[in-house]
């Protein structure tokens, strides 16, 4: 693979861009335990967008990793996992936001729904377009009584995950500001992405 294109994500920041098909998206938690939501769309077709339900129906289970492949809501694949030095990324937290922050903890901090309609303004989409999302370098463990929390973030410095696009897709980035919970370590911090062709 050649690379094309290499960014740093601030923390707490949004990101967007059209990955064409064919080339491969890498992600990387440059300083550990920083958990990464992701939402992505048919960039021929924004109406067509990751659908969780028919990612973990065809995965299995509903911790990603290689070999997984994100299916939209028409159950045609959008991305496909070919490397993952992590294991396990979560499908069913979804992402944080003021609202849900205040509920939960309170406290109505900014969250990752108001980074993703941030990223997604540009493309004329919004509140409605925004669904349950893949939030790589974090886990939701689940237990036999189907009791479920998020986890303290585990990934390692330099973790990544390479997902190669099956269609042009738009890809959109949140790099969780979480810090009421434990998905960052309370400590949110930088991310870099990398496509390669």
């Amino acid at each position: 693979m050649r690379e094309i294109h290499r960014e740093t994500i601030a923390a707490r920041a949004p990101w967007s861009r059209i990955i064409a098909q064919g080339h491969t998206l890498r992600i990387i938690d440059s300083h550990g335990q920083q958990a990464v939501d992701f939402l992505c769309y048919n960039a021929g077709d924004f109406s067509e967008r990751y659908h969780a339900p028919n990612t973990i129906k065809k995965a299995g289970h509903i911790l990603l990793t290689t070999g997984d492949v994100l299916y939209s809501d028409r159950a045609r694949p959008l991305f496909t996992i070919t490397a993952d030095t992590f294991g396990g990324h979560d499908t069913i937290g979804g992402c944080c936001s003021a609202p849900s922050n205040g509920m939960l903890y309170g406290v109505p901090n900014p969250g990752c729904r108001e980074n993703f309609l941030s990223a997604l303004e540009p493309y004329g989409l919004g509140w409605r377009d925004i669904v349950p999302n893949v939030n790589w370098f974090m886990t939701v463990p689940v237990g036999a009584a189907g009791d479920a929390a998020i986890a303290l973030g585990s990934s390692r410095p330099g973790d990544h995950v390479d997902i190669k696009a099956q269609m042009d897709v738009l890809a959109v980035i949140s790099n969780c500001p979480q810090m009421l919970n434990p998905c960052n370590n309370f400590n949110p911090t930088a991310i870099e992405v990398a496509v390669f062709e």
